[in-house]
């Protein structure tokens, strides 16, 4: 892992998490190429990045959402959106991250859009992660990992995490199962230190059930823009 401080996106201390997502989200403007259709993902961070894109929109064909409230979003600002089934590839994918190790393996699906974020991911040249400081962690596992799972599964795989010594809990909302864009469940998962990303990421995903696991090591970050107290620092992986 390398790393550089933009002088250009430099900030004062004592910037809010808010405050720290505009800068990332404004700095990320830098590797999206004109001309091309751009790969948003899901969340506050990226969100930042969408109202920071709608300042470029006429220099870009459009781009690929990730989820429908991406694509909500985009459209609103004047953006358009592609489905991915239309576009061959993209130049680079821009998305945030729940966690992000120091080689560019993720936790992502706090906002339960990890499925679609990985497909888009996959057919990306780049993907730039987005994210503060406090996302920066020495060995996955300490933010609940999220799994989507097909609702008739979800017992069994929560069993099958418990018996890896994690804690399985199904996510709710409004006291029901959450239920994705898929249709899905989303199973978060607490108690793991994810020491081998591919090795996790490759055994969970031929779980019976498992649409998604969260841990993106296949679609790893080549770039992460981390919004720090001092500015924005580029990690390269």
């Amino acid at each position: 892992m390398t790393n550089s401080m933009n002088p250009d996106t430099a900030a004062a201390p004592a910037l809010t998490q808010d405050q720290l997502k505009t800068l990332v989200g404004q700095a990320a403007l830098n590797y999206v190429v004109p001309g091309d259709i751009v790969g948003v993902g899901t969340g506050s961070t990226v969100n930042k990045f969408i109202d920071a894109l709608a300042t470029m929109k006429d220099q870009i064909k459009g781009a690929v959402s990730s989820s429908v409230a991406s694509t909500e979003r985009l459209l609103a600002l004047g953006i358009p959106v592609f489905d991915s089934n239309d576009v061959s590839r993209l130049s680079v994918y821009i998305d945030g991250a729940d966690e992000i190790d120091g080689h560019g393996n993720m936790v992502k699906g706090g906002g339960a859009a990890l499925t679609r974020e990985k497909i888009v991911a996959a057919q990306s040249d780049r993907f730039v992660c987005i994210a503060d400081e406090s996302k920066l962690v020495k060995t996955l596992g300490v933010f609940p990992l999220p799994v989507e799972v097909i609702p008739m599964a979800t017992r069994r795989v929560m069993a099958q995490f418990v018996a890896k010594g994690g804690d399985a809990k199904l996510r709710l909302k409004d006291g029901r199962p959450l239920v994705t864009d898929n249709g899905q469940h989303i199973v978060d998962v607490t108690g793991l230190q994810i020491t081998d990303p591919l090795a996790f990421e490759a055994e969970v995903s031929q779980w019976p059930g498992v649409v998604t696991v969260g841990v993106f090591a296949f679609q790893r970050a080549q770039v992460c823009l981390l919004g720090t107290a001092s500015g924005v620092k580029t990690l390269t992986f």
